[in-house]
């Protein structure tokens, strides 16, 4: 069960699309920690394009994305779609890091020829 937020201002959701939201929100919710709260707002500007913004908030990183475009579901594909993006790349970044960190201790590690290895 994630925690969630919507947030509408100038629109109305109904329940169709606010399922198909959440079943997009299901895929990001497998690649962050289950802690995480999640944010979607959901706006028209004037000239009757729907803005998606979808912020995820991690106990230590906070994920944002954005569209504008001329359906709900359309924004909320492409949000997601880059948020993944987001999330992926952190999780590899520290995923390289760790790697990294391990090899220089590897390398700078001095063994006694007495040693039994």
């Amino acid at each position: 069960m994630m925690n969630l937020r919507f947030f509408y201002q100038g629109v109305d959701i109904d329940e169709r699309t606010q399922e198909y939201i959440l079943k997009r929100l299901e895929r990001i919710e497998k690649l962050v920690d289950p802690v995480s709260e999640f944010e979607v707002e959901i706006d028209m500007d004037k000239k009757g394009k729907f803005r998606v913004e979808i912020m995820v908030k991690t106990p230590h990183d906070l994920f944002r994305s954005e569209e504008t475009s001329e359906s709900i579901e359309g924004s909320t594909d492409i949000a997601i779609d880059e948020m993944e993006i987001q999330i992926g790349k952190k999780r590899t970044r520290s995923h390289d890091l760790k790697i990294r960190g391990s090899r220089s201790i590897k390398k700078n590690t001095v063994l006694d020829d007495s040693a039994r290895f």
